[in-house]
């Protein structure tokens, strides 16, 4: 047996396992995109799977502001944060985000994924304790895997739950962290709830704001400001920048001492690259768009309404949300990917998702709405899944 051949027959074997249980990944290229209209194995396709949730990726005064920052500080950083690579744009996004939400400092991450495992491996311990709820996002999952640190979840959104949770823990550090916005669910954590048990219990609350920040409060802060909580309410915080901004990257907020620890020990910070510096510029061209045009959220709010009303009287059964993400909850996997093919058929690109990404028998589609969309992208969006449950 050559090196490596057991390895790699029990990959393949996974995956055949995964084929024939009708749960096989596969990776589709978008050959063009235009806001939420896509050329996909070249079928032109209206898209509901953009995280884009304010149509900026393709802003105007966002591209000008990446073509600007690639002409002065070229497309890559060239190195690590702290061997060269931290330039002027990633220094002006940390500083902005930081003083517009509140917080002593921030620290810019090249991914969201990083972001997670670099807070939560930085700052915690074996032999400490980080509770958290079951449906939280995989990459803090992972994290505390590579911390090395006690994993304790409690059931989706369950505040007694996770209160038991921090009581059984004891009197070792603890760090309760919780999605502000649920990726698949689309729903909001109970952070005022949360942010009390935390007190109460003398345990660092974080959140993961990704699918918030942008898009829900009266600016656009995200799930904490929608709830009525600032910074003390959320002492550390992580916000994507490829959500709603739609950019790339992601910040973690916090007080300095914070801040500066993960400078010390979030290796995914140390030992990355620096996200190129026009990105980051691009960045805080789109956050200005956010904050400067309140109407962008206000549009996708009725589209959201919308499209909630008329699932209803088309007999759907939807998750209940109040955010851009959408489920339309089906249970079976093979039906939801028959859903999924017959809109593609009807020029509608809505993936389904399916287990392991959510838990047996609560396959869905996960529809996105996007302040690019229109209301007749809904209308047509509802009456091809009309057309599709009617068969």
């Amino acid at each position: 047996m050559s090196a490596g051949a057991a390895i790699a027959t029990r990959a393949a074997s996974r995956t055949a396992e995964r084929e024939v249980a009708g749960l096989r990944r596969a990776v589709r290229e978008v050959e063009h995109a235009d806001r939420v209209r896509v050329c996909v194995d070249r079928r032109e396709l209206c898209s509901f799977a953009s995280n884009d949730y304010l149509g900026l990726a393709q802003h105007p005064e966002v591209i000008a502001a990446m073509k600007g920052a690639a002409d002065r500080w070229g497309v890559g950083s060239t190195a690590a944060h702290l061997l060269g690579g931290h330039r002027g744009p990633h220094a002006q996004l940390e500083r902005m985000v930081a003083d517009w939400l509140g917080y002593e400092s921030a620290l810019l991450f090249s991914t969201g994924y990083l972001a997670n495992l670099g807070v939560i491996a930085g700052l915690m311990q074996r032999g400490d304790a980080c509770v958290q709820d079951k449906l939280n996002h995989a990459s803090l999952i992972d994290a505390v895997r590579l911390a090395g640190c006690e994993l304790r979840r409690y059931p989706h959104g369950e505040v007694a739950a996770a209160a038991r949770q921090l009581q059984a823990a004891g009197a070792v550090p603890k760090l309760l962290a919780s999605d502000g916005v649920f990726s698949m669910d689309g729903d909001l954590a109970p952070l005022p709830q949360l942010a009390a048990l935390a007190r109460e219990h003398d345990a660092l609350l974080y959140v993961d704001d990704a699918h918030g920040f942008g898009v829900l409060g009266p600016d656009g802060q995200g799930s904490p400001e929608q709830l009525g909580l600032g910074a003390d309410d959320v002492p550390l915080r992580m916000v994507t920048l490829g959500k709603a901004v739609g950019c790339a990257g992601a910040l973690v907020l916090g007080s300095r001492v914070l801040i500066d620890a993960l400078v010390q020990f979030a290796r995914p910070f140390v030992y990355s690259t620096a996200l190129p510096p026009a990105v980051a510029a691009a960045a805080l061209a789109a956050i200005a768009v956010v904050r400067r045009e309140p109407q962008r959220r206000a549009h996708l709010q009725a589209l959201i309404a919308r499209f909630r009303a008329g699932v209803a009287q088309i007999g759907g059964e939807l998750m209940d949300s109040s955010t851009p993400i959408q489920p339309l909850l089906l249970g079976d996997a093979a039906q939801a990917s028959a859903l999924a093919q017959a809109l593609w058929q009807q020029g509608l690109y809505v993936p389904a998702i399916r287990p392991p990404t959510v838990p047996a028998g609560s396959a869905r589609l996960r529809i996105t709405l996007s302040a690019a969309h229109t209301a007749e992208d809904v209308d047509r969006l509802l009456e091809a899944l009309d057309r599709a449950r009617a068969r």
